[in-house]
């Protein structure tokens, strides 16, 4: 299967948004989308999968200097379990290390075992609690950060693996 990351197009909000739809309980809306598109301070990919290029999955991180919040990540239900949202967030985390950020955040619902479990795969830990953050249900959101990899004197420090932190 042949996969690529990309950024996101206007094309495809509407595959996003249903993707989105199947996988979180308060989903965002096409429109919340179409604004995220093309701003400055956003990294906004879809993986394309296959020779029909279908869109498989999306990550939306934000970015202000030297800090990143990952806002959303998310695959179709069809292609879970393939370890494509591990290999979207490893593509982003190397991404956002060689633009200098030093420091990544994320929500996520405390129930998620599954995200909780990618993400502390990949280095995040948990630091704080937000009461009541989510909707539909009401639950709370379990703050978690990692502490990147970043160029220091015109070298690259190594990324490694980031499963193996």
């Amino acid at each position: 299967m042949i996969e690529v990351l990309r950024p996101a197009r206007a094309e495809d909000i509407t595959e996003i948004a249903r993707i989105e739809r199947g996988s979180f309980a308060d989903p965002w809306s096409e429109e919340s989308f179409r604004r995220i598109l093309g701003g400055h301070s956003t990294i906004f990919q879809v993986l394309v999968v296959g020779s029909e290029n279908a869109v498989a999955g999306y990550i939306i991180v934000f970015v202000i200097g030297p800090d990143a919040e990952l806002l959303n990540v998310a695959v179709d239900p069809a292609y879970r379990r393939r370890g494509l949202a591990g290999g979207m967030l490893d593509a982003v985390l190397i991404q956002l290390g060689h633009h200098g950020v030093r420091t990544a955040f994320l929500e996520v619902r405390e129930s998620n075992t599954a995200a909780r479990a990618l993400y502390g795969s990949r280095g995040f830990q948990e630091i704080g609690r937000r009461r009541n953050y989510y909707r539909r249900p009401v639950e709370d959101a379990l703050v978690m950060r990692r502490q990147l990899d970043v160029a220091e004197d015109d070298r690259r420090e190594s990324a490694g693996s980031f499963a193996d932190r």
